[in-house]
C-alpha cells in the first residue's frame, strides 16, 4: 500500500481562505463591498460550522465574488505571501517526496495550482475544483461533476483514486 501526504490548501498550506482573499480583489471597487466580503465570510464559516452544507457555501461564495482571470492573477501573487511557514520551511521535503504529496481541496486549481508547484508538488497530484468562465474571462460558476464540489467530497475523491 502507497503512503501519501494528504494536504489541504486553504487554511493549511496558506494561512488565509482564498476565496475570501479572493473577494478582497474583486470588490475592492464595488460600493456594497464590506457588506459581500461579511457575506462571503459568513458562508464559508457557516460550512465549517456545519450549519450548511459544502455545496451550499461554494455556490453561494462564486455567486458572490464577481472575479474575473485579472483577479486570479492578483490573488495568486497574493498567496504566495501567505504560504504557511511550515511549508516554506519544508521545501525539500516536499521536492523530495513529489510523488507522495497530494493536495486535496475545495479550493479551486486555478489559484492553487501556481502557489503549490513551485514547492515540487505535481500538477497531477492536485486535486481541486475548477472554475466556469465566461467569454469575457468573469467567473460565473464551477465544475459542479467534480466530486470534490460536493458534501465530503474530499473522501469520496481519495477512496475513488487511492484504491
Amino acid at each position: 500500500m502507497n503512503q501519501y501526504f494528504i494536504i489541504d490548501f486553504d487554511s493549511t498550506f496558506t494561512q488565509v481562505e482564498a476565496l475570501d482573499e479572493l473577494a478582497r480583489f474583486s470588490l475592492k471597487d464595488h460600493p456594497e463591498r464590506e457588506a459581500i466580503y461579511k457575506k462571503i465570510e459568513d458562508l464559508t464559516n457557516q460550512a465549517m460550522e456545519g450549519k450548511l452544507s459544502f455545496s451550499q457555501s461554494l455556490e453561494g461564495r462564486v455567486k458572490l465574488l464577481q472575479a474575473n482571470k485579472n483577479h486570479l492573477k492578483e490573488l495568486v501573487k497574493h498567496l504566495k505571501t501567505k504560504v504557511s511557514s511550515s511549508f516554506s520551511r519544508n521545501k525539500k521535503f516536499f521536492k523530495d517526496h513529489s510523488d507522495e504529496v497530494l493536495i486535496v481541496s475545495g479550493g479551486f486549481k486555478e489559484f492553487i495550482t501556481p502557489v503549490v508547484t513551485p514547492y515540487g508538488i505535481k500538477k497531477e497530484n492536485i486535486y481541486a475544483n475548477t472554475f466556469v468562465f465566461d467569454e469575457k474571462g468573469q467567473i460565473i460558476g464551477y465544475d459542479r461533476s467534480n466530486p470534490l464540489s460536493e458534501e465530503g467530497g474530499k473522501v469520496k475523491l481519495l477512496q475513488n483514486n487511492l484504491n
